[in-house]
């Protein structure tokens, strides 16, 4: 695509629980606009084509023919799976069903790591280490919503790359005795225990589930949703415990990742990152963070930090698009 030309394409952030649709304006390597971002719960449609074909119901005018869509799944094979929804997609059929010319389909993490590649310093908020944020070298983009999202960005004199990773599913080590009884709860549970169990959406009501069963107290009912709203409130002190058990386990993962990577700095995001905003800088994140033996030090230099950018998945899927 020349620089001068400018185009309209759809893009879409498939996740877990949501998928959210806009339209973007690029042009060159940029993008110049989005508009107001559809959000529709995966549970409510059978598939992407039947959310793709609510999304394009609003669309006033013509609908575009080309789009970028990030999906939390590897992009890789004939078919490809939704890891946390039950969504199948075949990539060879996708454009006739969705009445497309021109597709892209990319990892959600790929695509939040390009939003967050072409992001202001303004943008990011300090949470760990030296407040320097992102820079040339290796970042590490690490991100819990339903499930435990990451990728690397390398920027060098050579120029950009981005690197999708499943590093997610990596198996959890705990780290004292409530972590062990977690793992043993989550065992029972699902067999294999990935960090991804512990450190995304559905972990926290596990976490708070093993604390109140060690107090003789009632487990938390309700979904992972309504869970999360509780211990948020700061009405339930066995639910702010578990919040900060969370912060904590976060910060173990976060660090063992960074140090798997490089490590050079770390982002992070994902829609409990945004919600965990106000509580990740006074909790044991940063100490769980640097705590990593003889590379203590090390980590105590590395800077964490936020992003806050409203949509980086659908910024980051036009981004994705204007690159290739």
């Amino acid at each position: 695509m020349s620089s001068e030309e400018v185009r309209m394409i759809a893009v879409a952030d498939i996740g877990g629980t949501h998928a959210r649709f806009a339209v973007a304006e690029i042009a060159g390597e940029e993008c110049l606009s989005l508009s107001n971002p559809v959000k529709l719960k995966t549970a409510d449609y059978p598939s992407l084509q039947a959310a793709w074909h609510a999304f394009t119901s609003t669309l006033d005018g013509p609908k575009p023919k080309a789009a970028s869509i990030a999906l939390a799944a590897p992009i890789r094979g004939e078919t490809i799976k939704l890891t946390n929804n039950p969504w199948t997609l075949k990539p060879a059929t996708l454009p006739s069903e969705l009445d497309l010319d021109d597709l892209l389909l990319i990892n959600d993490f790929e695509a939040q790591a390009h939003a967050i590649a072409g992001a202001s310093e303004d943008q990011f908020l300090h949470i760990a280490g030296p407040k320097t944020g992102p820079k040339t070298g290796v970042t590490s983009v690490i991100g819990p919503g339903t499930g435990l999202g990451v990728a690397i960005i390398s920027k060098t004199a050579q120029g950009l790359r981005i690197l999708p990773t499943e590093g997610g599913h990596g198996a959890f080590a705990p780290l004292d005795t409530v972590e062990e009884e977690l793992v043993r709860h989550l065992r029972q549970l699902h067999g294999r225990v990935s960090v991804e169990r512990v450190v995304a959406g559905q972990g926290l009501k596990a976490i708070w589930t093993v604390l109140a069963k060690a107090q003789n107290k009632k487990p938390p009912e309700g979904s992972d949703t309504e869970v999360w709203t509780l211990a948020l409130s700061g009405k339930d002190p066995v639910g702010s415990a578990a919040i900060e058990r969370f912060c904590m386990a976060f910060g173990s993962v976060a660090g063992d990742l960074a140090l798997a990577h490089g490590p050079g700095s770390v982002v992070l995001t994902g829609g409990l990152g945004a919600r965990l905003a106000d509580y990740l800088p006074t909790s044991g994140f940063a100490e769980r963070f640097a705590d990593k033996g003889r590379y203590q030090t090390l980590m105590e230099g590395v800077s964490v930090t936020l992003i806050n950018m409203e949509e980086p998945g659908l910024i980051g899927a036009a981004l994705a698009f204007a690159h290739s």
